[in-house]
C-alpha cells in the first residue's frame, strides 16, 4: 500500500515539473505587427492595374538652311519648336532633332528621306528651297507627315502641311517705326533673294515709310544670297554711304549688315527673330515668328489622323508675328504709341497694306 501511495505521489509530481516548464518556454520570435485586415478565407484579394506606361512622344524631325543660333530664320523654328516641347511637358511628350545648316539643297533632301525612313511623326523642310525635293520624297511615305514653309502650297499631296509668315505685317510697323525715327530721310534695306517672306517684309516695311513720311527715301539692294554675311556688310555699308541712318534686312546674312549698322550708330530694324543681343544699342525692334501657333494645329491634326493637305499662316492677330522692342532702346513714349495702335489697326483691319 505504501508502495502504491509513493508511485501515485511521483506520478503527480512530475505532471507538475512537465506543465511549469511548458508555461516558461520562451517565445523563438515575436509576433509580426499587422497593420492591414487580413483577407477571409472566403474573399479573393483585389488585382491591381499595373502602371500605364507612357504614350509614345510625338517625335519631329526639321531640316534648316542655317544655323539655329542664326538669330533669324532657322533660329524662329527652333525656338518655337523648344517652346512646343515646354508646353507639351518635355521630352516624354515631345522629341525633336533637326539639322541645321542645309543649305545644299541636295544633302537637304537626303536628310529629308533618312528621317522619314527613321519614322517620325512629322518631318518640317524649313525652307522654301526644299519645296521640289518635299514634292518628290513625301508620296514615298504616305503615313509620314511632312510640312514646309514658308508657303501655301502643299501641292495637293494629303501628307503635306505648309505655312507662310504674313511677314509685311510686321515689316509695315517697323516701317512707321523707321520713318518716324530717321533724321536723315534715307533708309536702306537689305534684302537676300526677292522671294517668300523676305519680299513680303521688304514690300510691307517700304509701305510702312510711304504711308508716314513719303519725303523719306528707301533704298533697297538684294544681295542675291540668304547666307552670304560679307555681301550683307557689302550692302549695308553702301546704304550708310548714301546717307542712311537707318537699315533693315532679312534672312540669316543680317548679322553683317547688323554689325555695319552699329559701327555707323544706324538704327536697325530686325525680323524673324530677335536681333536686340547682337547690337543691344541700336536695335529698335523686331518682327519676331512664332511658328507654334502653326505647329500646335499640324500636331493637333496628325493625332486625329489629318496628315497634311493644310496651309497655315503666322499674322499679327494670331500670334504667330510679335513686334518685340528692345528695353534697352529709349524709344520715346510717342513713337511706343504709334508703333502699339499701328499694330492695332492692321490685327481690327481699320490699316490696309497696300503692297506693290
Amino acid at each position: 500500500m505504501k508502495k502504491f501511495i509513493w508511485l501515485l505521489t511521483l506520478i503527480v509530481a512530475l505532471s507538475m515539473i512537465l506543465t511549469a516548464c511548458g508555461a516558461a518556454a520562451p517565445a523563438a520570435t515575436e509576433a509580426p505587427v499587422v497593420t492591414e485586415a487580413p483577407v477571409s478565407a472566403t474573399e479573393a484579394p483585389v488585382a491591381t492595374e499595373p502602371p500605364a506606361a507612357p504614350a509614345e512622344p510625338f517625335r519631329v524631325a526639321v531640316i534648316m538652311p542655317s544655323a539655329i543660333n542664326d538669330l533669324a530664320f532657322s533660329q524662329s523654328m527652333f525656338d518655337a519648336l523648344t517652346r512646343i516641347q515646354e508646353e507639351m511637358g518635355g521630352t516624354d511628350a515631345f522629341e525633336f532633332v533637326y539639322s541645321d545648316g542645309m543649305f545644299n539643297v541636295d544633302d537637304a533632301a537626303a536628310a529629308i528621306r533618312d528621317y522619314a525612313t527613321e519614322g517620325y511623326d512629322l518631318v518640317i523642310a524649313h525652307g522654301s528651297q526644299y519645296g521640289s525635293s518635299l514634292q518628290e520624297i513625301a508620296p514615298d511615305f504616305p503615313e509620314t507627315s511632312f510640312a514646309w514653309g514658308t508657303t501655301a502650297e502643299t501641292f495637293g499631296v494629303p501628307n503635306i502641311f505648309a505655312y507662310e509668315a504674313a511677314s509685311q505685317e510686321g515689316g509695315y510697323v517697323n516701317g512707321v517705326l523707321a520713318a518716324t525715327l530717321s533724321t536723315s530721310k534715307v533708309i536702306g534695306i537689305v534684302g537676300p533673294i526677292e522671294v517668300g517672306d523676305a519680299k513680303l517684309y521688304v514690300d510691307g516695311f517700304k509701305a510702312g515709310v510711304a504711308t508716314t513720311d513719303p519725303a523719306v527715301k528707301v533704298n533697297v539692294n538684294y544681295i542675291g544670297s540668304f547666307s552670304d554675311v560679307a555681301l550683307a556688310s557689302e550692302a549695308a555699308t553702301t546704304h550708310i554711304a548714301a546717307g542712311a541712318d537707318a537699315l533693315t534686312g532679312t534672312a540669316q546674312m543680317v548679322v553683317g549688315a547688323i554689325g555695319k549698322a552699329e559701327e555707323a550708330n544706324a538704327l536697325w530694324f530686325g525680323t524673324q527673330s530677335n536681333q536686340t543681343s547682337l547690337a543691344p544699342t541700336i536695335v529698335v525692334a523686331s518682327q519676331v515668328y512664332h511658328w507654334e501657333v502653326a505647329l500646335r494645329e499640324i500636331i493637333t491634326l496628325i493625332n486625329s489622323g489629318t496628315l497634311g493637305g493644310q496651309s497655315f499662316k503666322a499674322n499679327l492677330a494670331n500670334g504667330g508675328e510679335v513686334v518685340e522692342f528692345n528695353p534697352d532702346y529709349a524709344l520715346s513714349a510717342d513713337a511706343t504709341a504709334l508703333a502699339e495702335s499701328t499694330i492695332q489697326g492692321i490685327i481690327d483691319g481699320t490699316i490696309t497694306i497696300t503692297l506693290p
